[in-house]
């Protein structure tokens, strides 16, 4: 198994907005490819005096952190679905319009270590 994972700052006045994206995002995925897709949004996390969840994407007063991540058989099968996820016309979006602040968002590629 394959996964990506990203973590993103939401207003909190904007997570019903995200929501309705991801709700569609999460159905893009899965049609191109994609065995399952979660968003979270943080309920229990603390401001670390190091490092955290809020700290890792500078969240600011007023924001929530999401977790997300997305699983796929293989990194060919994420490749090929990605390209066709970036091309799909249902997540094309004015970037200036987001209910999310993609400048602070991070994500990442990772081959599965241990799964139960």
């Amino acid at each position: 198994m394959y996964v990506d994972g990203f973590v993103v700052p939401v207003p909190k006045d904007k997570v019903q907005a995200y929501k309705e994206l991801a709700t569609i995002a999460s159905q893009v995925w899965r049609e191109h490819g994609a065995l399952s897709y979660v968003e979270c949004v943080a309920d229990d996390v603390s401001h670390g005096e190091v490092t955290s969840f809020p700290r890792s994407v500078l969240a600011e007063e007023g924001e929530v952190v999401v977790l997300a991540w997305i699983t796929y058989p293989s990194k060919e099968v994420r490749d090929a679905c990605n390209a066709k996820v970036m091309s799909d016309p249902r997540l094309q979006c004015d970037p200036e319009n987001l209910p999310f602040d993609g400048k602070r968002m991070f994500w990442g590629g990772f081959t599965t270590l241990v799964q139960a």
